[in-house]
């Protein structure tokens, strides 16, 4: 946790499961970096939807198709894949736009041409003249 926030950028709250792996020794860092914890109910994985849904489209759509050679290698595929996510992908939620969102390209603009993404895991569609 210090690692993750080194330059006193914790965030006011951690939302966490309740697993063994947060032993006294996690909870009292994070107790002393000043966040405030909030366990999920027991047995209850629908209190943490958001984080299960985005682990889960990391999981399918990037990583389980590529061999991680590396940390340096799985940073370079997980920043290439959030780049990804948050400028082409399309989300339901966002009505099939991105979080940063795009314009609706008419066919005068051209003909489509398909820009790789993520090493080529993914592709971009867009209209050029």
């Amino acid at each position: 946790m210090i690692e993750a926030f080194p330059f006193d950028e914790a965030p006011p709250y951690l939302i966490r499961d309740r697993d063994g792996v947060y032993g006294d020794y996690f909870q009292d860092r994070v107790d002393s970096m000043g966040i405030d914890q909030v366990p999920t109910a027991p047995r209850s994985p629908w209190q943490n939807p958001y984080c299960e849904r985005v682990i889960g489209s990391i999981r399918r759509e990037c990583l389980d198709h590529v061999i991680v050679l590396d940390e340096r290698h799985l940073k370079r595929i997980l920043c290439a894949y959030f780049e990804y996510y948050h400028t082409s992908r399309t989300h339901l939620s966002l009505e099939r736009n991105s979080p940063v969102p795009q314009e609706v390209e008419p066919p005068s603009r051209g003909h489509v041409i398909a820009t790789a993404q993520v090493g080529g895991m993914h592709h971009r569609y867009s209209r050029v003249a």
